[in-house]
This record gives structure tokens, sequence and C-alpha cells, in this order.
């Protein structure tokens, strides 16, 4: 049995056909990674407005008491 070191061609691999897999796939870069990159980016820009959000409530509650310790 020969031992094939093509992925599209898996002689001698067993278990059936596979599925032919472009050059993006094979390097891990096909249209389900373009989903997995939108997912990350939508969970990186949530995280990026949250913590806009607590940096801007800490500095408004460092100018009050700045405030208050004025008067």
């Amino acid at each position: 049995m020969t031992d094939s070191k093509n992925i599209n061609n898996p002689v001698g691999q067993g278990g059936g056909q596979r599925k032919r897999q472009s050059r993006a796939e094979r390097q891990n870069n096909g249209p389900h990674r373009n989903r997995d990159r939108q997912n990350a980016a939508d969970q990186k820009a949530e995280l990026v407005r949250k913590m806009r959000e607590k940096a801007r409530a800490a500095e408004e509650t460092t100018q009050a008491d700045d405030t208050a310790a004025q008067s």
C-alpha cells in the first residue's frame, strides 16, 4: 500500500473519500475561519467598549471627588 503525501489524493488513507480542500482551507484559512475572526473582532469591540465605560465612570468619580474636596 502506498502512502500519499497529497491531501487531495488520499490513496491508502482508508475511511472513504475526503473533501477536496482548497489551498486556503489547508492553511486553516477557510470560510469557517472568517466567521471565527468576525466573532473575535466583535468580542474585542465589546470588551473595549466596556473598558472605556469603566474608565469614563472612574474619571467622573475622580472629578466629583476633586470638586467635593475643593468646596
